[in-house]
C-alpha cells in the first residue's frame, strides 16, 4: 500500500518530480538505494528487495529513467499459474524492456517516467491498462491514479500541489508529507501508515525523491527510524 505523488510539469523542458513512500513487511530484508545489480543491470541504481533480488524503485541516472511499482490486488489469479517477484518489473522497466504479456507476476501499478512521458500501467492479474500522465499533480497508491476512492488520494493530492525550486525541491512536499502525519498510521487517509489492522503485515518504511529530465535522472533516499512512524527526514 506504497504512495507516490508525481508532478509533471507544464513547460516543455522542465523536470518531472516524484515522491515514493514505502510500505513494506519490516521483516522482509532490503538494501537502501544504490548501485546492486553491475552485471545484469549496470548503471542502474535502486532499493533492492534482499530476499528475491528486484526493486521497489529504480533509476537509470545517465538515461534518465525512473521506475517504481505499488502493490495493487488481483481480481483473479489462474491455477496453478507460476507467479514471479514484481521487483524485476521494476529492473525492466528502468531499462525500457516491455511488460510480458500477461504479466507473470500478482497485480502491480507500475509508475515509469522518462523526459518524454510519465506513465503508470495497472495490472489486476486480469487486464493491463495504462494512462500516459498530463501536466499537473498526481497520486497513486493501490487503485487507480488520482482515484477519489482512495481516502488518502481525496485527503491530499490538492494539498501536494507543485514541488518547490532549487537543489532541494522536495523540501515542500516533505513538509506536507510531515503534515499528513496529523493522523494517526491506522487512519484510512494516512501516508505514513501501519497496514496490519487491514489485514497486511506492512509499515511505511522509507521515502524516495526524483527527478527525471532530459539532463538525466537524480534519487534521493531517507529511511524512518521506526517503522510507520513519521521523523524528520534528510534525503541524499
Amino acid at each position: 500500500m506504497c504512495t507516490v505523488i508525481i508532478h509533471v510539469p507544464q513547460e516543455p523542458g522542465a523536470p518531472t518530480r516524484l515522491l515514493a513512500v514505502r510500505d513494506e513487511d519490516p521483516e522482509r530484508a532490503w538494501d537502501p538505494l544504490g548501485p546492486w545489480w553491475p552485471e545484469t543491470h549496470p548503471g542502474v541504481l535502486g532499493v533492492r528487495d534482499a530476499r528475491a533480488g528486484g526493486a521497489w524503485l529504480a533509476a537509470d541516472p545517465a538515461d534518465g529513467r525512473v521506475a517504481v511499482i505499488l502493490n495493487r490486488a488481483d481480481v483473479e489469479v489462474p491455477d496453478g499459474a507460476e507467479l514471479f517477484s514484481r521487483g524485476h518489473v521494476v529492473l525492466d522497466a528502468v531499462e525500457g524492456a516491455p511488460l510480458d504479456d500477461p504479466p507473470r507476476t500478482h497485480g502491480f501499478n507500475l509508475v515509469e517516467v522518462d523526459a518524454a512521458r510519465t506513465r503508470v500501467t495497472m495490472w489486476d492479474g486480469a487486464t493491463v491498462r495504462t494512462v500516459d500522465l498530463g501536466p499537473g499533480t498526481h497520486m497513486i497508491a493501490h487503485d487507480d491514479v488520482d482515484d477519489p476512492a482512495t481516502a488518502r488520494i481525496s485527503a491530499w493530492r490538492d494539498a501536494f500541489g507543485a514541488p518547490g525550486d532549487g537543489e532541494r525541491w522536495w523540501t515542500p512536499w516533505l513538509a506536507t508529507l510531515e503534515g499528513t502525519t496529523t493522523l494517526g498510521p491506522t487512519d484510512d487517509r494516512a501516508i505514513i501508515r501501519d497496514n496490519r489492522p487491514f489485514g497486511y503485515p506492512t509499515l511505511s518504511l522509507l521515502v524516495c525523491a526524483a527527478s527525471v529530465s532530459a539532463d538525466g535522472a537524480e534519487v534521493v533516499y531517507g529511511e524512518l527510524d521506526e517503522p510507520g512512524a513519521w521523523n524528520s527526514l534528510q534525503l541524499r
